[in-house]
C-alpha cells in the first residue's frame, strides 16, 4: 500500500467548528490564498465561510458596515449573474465576496508607504489667542476614497525672522478620520462623520519632523483626515498673543484607489465596496533618485515660502511703524530661513 493512501484530508476528520477554527488561525492573506490552493475541498471550505471576509474583519472593524461589495469587469460595468437557482445565486454571491476581500486583504498588507494626503504641503498658522487651552483642526482631503493609514508626521513651524527663532508648536496632537455627510447644509462642525479617534499624543516643542505611529493600522473609508492641535505653548512678542504654526503634515499609508472605491449611504453611514478588475492595487514605491528630487524641489519651495514668509512679516512692521520706501530701501533684514540656501 502506497503512503498516499494513507493520506486523507483532515477537515473529512474533523468537526466543522474545529476546522473552522483551524482556518482562522491565519492572519495573513497569503495564507488563506495558499490554503485554498491545496484542494477543491479546502478552496471550497475557504469560500463557503467567508474566510477572507472574516480576516478582513479582524483586520479592519470599520468594514462591518458594507452594505454590499461589487465589482466591476474588464470594461468597468457591473458583473450581473445570470438567473439561476438561489443556491447556485448564493455561491456566486460568496465567490465575488472572497475574490473582493482577498484583495484588498493582500492590497492592505503592502509594506510599501506613501504620502496619501492630496496635493502639496503648505505652511499654516492659527490665530492669536489669549486662552493657551483654544484648540485648532486641520482637515485634509486624502488621495484616495479609502486608504490604509500607518502614521503621521508633523513639523512645527520655526520663526527664523523673529528675535529668538521660536517653535510655534502644540502641547500634543490627536487625529479623526471618517468622511464627508452628503448634505452641504450642515454646520461646519457636523459636515464630517469620524469613524476613528486616535489617542492623544504629545508633541516635542522642536524645528522636526515629528512621526506619531498610530496604534494600528486605520483603514480610512471616505478620504478626510483630521489633526487637531491642542494646547498653545508660544508667545508672539510682537502681540503678546499664543499661535501654533505648522510647516508640514504626512499621512504615511496605503492609497487603494483605483483598485478599490467607496460609495457612503447616507444617513445610514453603510457603504458600498467596489472594486474595480481593470485597476491593480500596487502602490507605488519611489526610487531614491526620485525621493531625492521631490526631497530638493520641496526644500526649494519651501524656502521661497519661507522667504515671502519674512516679507509679509517686514511689511507689516513697515506698515505699523509708518515706514515710507527709503526707510524698506536702508532697512537691513537679514533673515536665517534655516534651511541651506545652495540648494538650486
Amino acid at each position: 500500500m502506497s503512503m498516499m493512501d494513507h493520506c486523507k484530508d483532515f477537515l473529512s476528520w474533523l468537526d466543522h467548528d474545529t476546522s473552522l477554527n483551524i482556518f482562522k488561525g491565519m492572519d495573513d492573506p497569503a495564507d488563506l490564498a495558499r490554503v485554498s490552493c491545496v484542494s477543491r475541498s479546502w478552496r471550497h471550505f475557504v469560500i463557503a465561510n467567508g474566510l477572507s471576509k472574516q480576516l478582513c474583519l479582524r483586520m479592519f472593524p470599520p468594514l462591518s458596515r458594507v452594505a454590499c461589495v461589487v465589482e466591476l469587469n474588464q470594461h468597468g460595468v457591473k458583473e450581473h449573474p445570470e438567473v439561476g437557482l438561489s443556491n447556485s445565486m448564493e455561491w456566486l454571491a460568496l465567490q465575488k465576496d472572497n475574490r473582493v476581500y482577498g484583495c484588498l486583504a493582500r492590497c492592505c498588507m503592502s509594506p510599501v508607504a506613501m504620502d496619501c494626503i492630496a496635493g502639496r504641503f503648505s505652511y499654516w498658522s492659527s490665530n492669536g489667542q489669549i486662552n493657551p487651552n483654544v484648540p485648532e483642526t486641520l482637515t485634509y482631503q486624502l488621495g484616495s476614497q479609502i486608504c490604509v493609514i500607518k502614521e503621521i508626521n508633523i513639523q512645527p513651524f520655526q520663526a527664523h525672522f523673529q528675535m529668538g527663532s521660536p517653535i510655534y508648536s502644540a502641547q500634543s496632537v490627536r487625529f479623526k478620520m471618517g468622511h464627508q455627510k452628503a448634505s452641504l447644509d450642515s454646520l461646519a462642525d457636523e459636515m464630517f462623520v469620524w469613524t476613528y479617534t486616535s489617542p492623544e499624543f504629545p508633541m516635542a516643542q522642536e524645528n522636526r519632523l515629528q512621526t506619531f505611529q498610530l496604534p494600528e493600522p486605520v483603514l480610512c473609508i471616505g478620504g478626510i483626515l483630521q489633526v487637531e492641535l491642542l494646547g498653545r505653548v508660544q508667545r508672539q512678542e510682537m502681540d503678546g498673543l499664543l499661535y501654533i504654526c505648522i510647516s508640514y503634515v504626512q499621512a504615511l499609508g496605503i492609497q487603494l484607489s483605483p483598485a478599490f472605491s467607496v460609495e457612503i449611504l447616507d444617513p445610514s453611514g453603510m457603504f458600498v465596496l467596489k472594486r474595480d478588475q481593470r485597476a491593480k492595487c500596487e502602490p507605488h514605491a519611489t526610487s531614491d533618485d526620485e525621493s531625492g528630487m521631490l526631497n530638493e524641489n520641496l526644500l526649494r519651495e519651501f524656502r521661497d515660502f519661507r522667504r515671502l514668509l519674512m516679507w509679509e512679516h517686514v511689511m507689516r512692521i513697515g506698515a505699523e511703524n509708518g515706514w515710507d520706501e527709503e526707510d524698506y530701501a536702508n532697512g537691513d533684514f537679514d533673515f536665517d530661513f534655516g534651511f541651506d540656501e545652495d540648494v538650486a
